[in-house]
């Protein structure tokens, strides 16, 4: 008996210290590539010291004066309100699509998804059509006496247009962990005595942590970096006055100076990641096959959850479109331009560049998951630097190195790829990182002790595991490269038109009519690929 008893503390033992770390020494190969990696996306960096060190004492007059002060403080701000409510909105609308018996959740889900494909100064465009002083909510409310409504122009516009663009970035890694938690965790819970809510908060949540951590740091990275929302909203945040100093200035050093602001504001958001996400793995330490997790009924809550994702739906989505329809058909009987070569350069561009980052953010997404190095980790961290950069910034860094270095790849599509990979290749390490994080390393160790070699353990056991993570990294891709503008604009070959160029034409031209065109077939392909995505997921 004592005998056995040993071996049964032995073996349980044993399954709980397994070491949340790959069992074989990390190839140097994936940390030459990783560093390949770094090295191609810090050229932009490069570019900005250059043009920031040109600026001499008045560069650094600039950099203290109270104006850039203000600007920072903006930018702070904005970014911590809009992390926050993305991160609530996000967590909520994850667990009712994922973990719920809500009536049509996959329909919800597909339809508070689609925001991420609307580009944001379209998305900011339509807010202010809608809801602006003279827009069209207040034309529906003049014969009631209201002659003007509230400026939607300043913090509070950007606050609502970048929020419900970026809350998906924390509905996809969450939903993902959400869907790959062990259910005998919070069975456990309940046999404890734990009510639901407590279950939630002490059980379920410390295990989305990372996935959390992730999608919010996405958030953050999009909403220092975007531009479109902020212009078209008047407030002064980092990439607005950016795009002031390079466009009516013409100061790329003062432009410089700030966007180096925003690479240490970039550095301390990913250190600040690092210390929320320090619970870096949660997969399950239990033997045998893994379950689904049971749908919770919702019962007297079924109704105040329809009405939170259908307001939700209807603001982010239905008011966007509805705006689009109304501007295509004030439009109908105008000559329509042409779409599908458009349209067919935007699907090339953006699938290609999904496969691509899918590629590249592997090596590092496992030496984030699997390496006790803190070299190797902030290795990777130095990745995210390429996110937070303005699209305009990353573009004229590239034109400049390909213009003076290589000519041979000005204005080829080689370089386009290489721009939006710069751009959005966290996006993909994000979501890809948090699924590794899910896999027993017991897993890896087995297939290791069968002599298979370590590629081969990452091939044919990791990436397999790994699959739901990976997909909708691909897919944050796919979907963010789409809609991109500025780094389109600016690298795209000569006659490569995509449907992002022709809405930015078409609004430059003050032609609304000709904007809802592309939009709406903007949307709806962007939505097909969601579906396919989410098919493949639940397969």
């Amino acid at each position: 008996m004592q005998i056995t008893q040993a071996v049964r503390n032995t073996t349980l033992r044993m399954t709980l210290a397994v070491p949340a770390r790959l069992p074989f020494r990390l190839p140097s190969l994936l940390q030459t590539i990783t560093v390949l990696i770094i090295v191609l996306v810090s050229l932009p960096i490069a570019y900005l010291v250059v043009r920031a060190l040109g600026a001499g004492q008045a560069g650094l007059d600039y950099l203290l004066s109270a104006r850039t002060l203000t600007v920072a403080v903006n930018s702070l701000v904005l970014t911590a309100a809009v992390v926050t409510a993305a991160a609530v909105i996000g967590i909520s609308f994850a667990w009712l699509t994922s973990r719920t018996d809500l009536p049509l959740r996959r329909l919800w889900l597909v339809g508070g998804l689609l925001t991420l494909v609307i580009p944001s100064y379209i998305g900011a465009m339509m807010y202010i059509a809608a809801f602006g002083p003279r827009g069209l909510l207040q034309s529906l409310l003049e014969p009631f006496g209201v002659t003007r409504l509230p400026s939607i122009y300043g913090f509070w516009g950007a606050f609502l247009a970048i929020t419900l663009f970026t809350y998906p970035y924390v509905v996809l890694p969450v939903r993902a962990a959400l869907l790959n938690m062990d259910p005998a965790l919070e069975e456990s819970a309940r046999s404890l005595g734990l009510s639901r809510w407590q279950v939630f908060f002490r059980v379920t949540l410390p295990q989305l942590r990372p996935a959390l951590a992730s999608g919010m740091l996405l958030t953050a990275l999009y909403t220092l970096s975007d531009f479109g929302a902020v212009a078209l909203m008047r407030y002064d945040a980092f990439t607005r006055v950016i795009y002031l100093q390079y466009t009516s200035s013409f100061d790329r050093h003062r432009a410089a100076i700030l966007a180096l602001m925003l690479v240490m504001i970039t550095v301390g958001l990913i250190m600040l990641e690092r210390r929320t996400a320090h619970k870096r793995h949660n997969y399950r330490i239990g033997v045998g096959c893994q379950r689904q997790m049971p749908l919770m009924p919702l019962g007297k809550w079924r109704i105040p959850a329809l009405v939170f994702c259908g307001t939700l739906v209807f603001i982010s989505v239905l008011v966007p479109v509805a705006v689009l329809a109304f501007w295509f058909l004030r439009g109908a009987g105008e000559k329509s331009v042409e779409l599908l070569r458009p349209a067919l350069n935007t699907l090339s561009a953006g699938g290609v560049t999904a496969a691509v980052v899918g590629v590249l953010a592997l090596p590092p997404a496992l030496l984030a998951a699997r390496t006790t190095s803190r070299f190797n980790r902030w290795l990777v961290q130095f990745a995210y630097l390429g996110n937070v950069l303005p699209g305009l910034v990353v573009a004229l860094a590239l034109v400049f190195f390909a213009a003076n270095y290589l000519p041979v790849l000005y204005q080829t599509l080689p370089l386009l790829i290489f721009g939006y990979s710069t751009r959005f290749l966290p996006l993909s390490i994000g979501a890809t990182s948090s699924a590794l994080t899910q896999i027993n390393p017991r897993f890896e160790e087995i297939g290791r002790s069968l002599g298979l070699r370590p590629w081969q353990v990452v091939l044919r056991i990791t990436v397999p595991l790994a699959r739901t993570g990976i997909l909708a990294g691909m897919a944050l891709v796919f979907l963010s490269a789409m809609k991109e503008l500025p780094t389109t604009l600016l690298l795209s070959p000569t006659g490569f038109e995509t449907l992002p160029t022709d809405i930015w034409t078409a609004h430059a031209q003050v032609q609304m009519s000709r904007l809802g065109a592309p939009s709406l077939l903007l949307i709806t392909v962007s939505a097909l690929s969601l579906l396919i995505m989410l098919r493949q997921e639940k397969r």
